[in-house]
């Protein structure tokens, strides 16, 4: 595998895929699902999360999973965590990144969050300061370009939380379409404004195809700048307290792509695919993905036998 790739996709499927499906997929099962997806050539992999598990009981069994992971060398196994109390139990479980979440709409993040933007940066500073230095924290901005209530977000107010998140101490930023509301001409615009604040390897963005056109803003996004992206196995995932939040960028989507335009991603396709065609098997449905479907475009068949209306 190639170790400097022209593009880094991390894998969100385990918690972002797996929190809005209606069957909750057993302990083992996400333990057996990470364990592959680990093999793949994945930098990082969202594991799962820390939330109250009455919000989010899909995902309620972050210390069980953590505890049971293989720790392959090389692969950062990350949690979503959204104030201090889920900060130190993905401590506990030994969690390798914090990722913190708040929105930039504040009438999502009332509906996400339960609190307003100080109580969030609050709560950011708390999860900060548990990790004595030792633990990297991400800090993610959802609703980054638009919100289901509000419309879409003045860019102002999303540089103005981004330095807020790096005066606290964020390492890393991630900008989130969380209801797929981006286009290809705001995302440019707004990523090649972030990076004024944030090295291209500190940020990473989040889109979902909720509009069809999630590959489209990761192809934007890079030829502004941007070098890391979030993808989920299948395309499954989508926020529960927004409206109309569908599936993520499909990972196997997006690699196949790479590897059609000549960028290297690092990353097994061919296990990629095989596994997400095993999705029915874990969450009960294929994920929304094509090319598990469709296959590659360089997956060639037989010839039809001909057949002539006198046979």
């Amino acid at each position: 595998m190639n170790t400097t790739p022209d593009i880094v996709i991390q894998e969100v499927c385990p918690r972002d895929g797996l929190q809005i499906e209606p069957v909750i997929v057993a302990t083992q099962r996400k333990v057996g699902l990470i364990d592959r997806l680990s093999a793949f050539g994945f930098r990082r992999i969202e594991a799962g999360s820390f939330v109250s598990p009455k919000a989010v009981p899909a995902l309620a069994d972050g210390e069980a999973v953590f505890r049971s992971i293989v720790r392959r060398k090389n692969v950062i196994f990350v949690a979503l965590v959204p104030n201090l109390r889920g900060a130190e139990r993905a401590l506990a479980a030994r969690a390798d990144e914090l990722n913190f979440v708040m929105s930039a709409s504040v009438t999502h993040n009332l509906a996400n969050m339960g609190m307003d933007h100080e109580g969030s940066l609050s709560a950011l500073a708390e999860a900060i300061a548990a990790t004595a230095g030792r633990t990297p924290v991400n800090a993610t901005l959802a609703t980054a370009f638009g919100c289901p209530f509000e419309g879409e977000q003045d860019e102002g107010k999303v540089l103005r939380l981004i330095e807020a998140y790096l005066c606290f101490g964020a390492r890393s930023i991630t900008l989130a379409d969380t209801t797929g509301m981006a286009n290809p001409k705001l995302v440019r615009q707004r990523v090649k404004s972030v990076l004024g604040l944030v090295p291209r390897d500190a940020l990473t963005l989040h889109f979902h195809n909720t509009r069809g056109l999630g590959l489209v803003n990761v192809m934007a996004a890079f030829d502004a700048g941007a070098l890391r992206f979030d993808a989920s196995l299948g395309g499954l995932g989508g926020c529960p307290f927004a409206p109309g939040a569908s599936g993520n960028v499909c990972t196997e989507d997006l690699v196949n792509l790479c590897e059609e335009i000549g960028l290297t991603t690092g990353l097994d396709l061919a296990g990629l695919i095989a596994l997400s065609r095993e999705l029915p098997s874990i969450v009960g449905r294929p994920g929304p993905g094509q090319v598990a479907k469709a296959g590659r475009s360089c997956d060639l068949h037989p010839a039809p036998l001909r057949i002539t209306l006198t046979d």
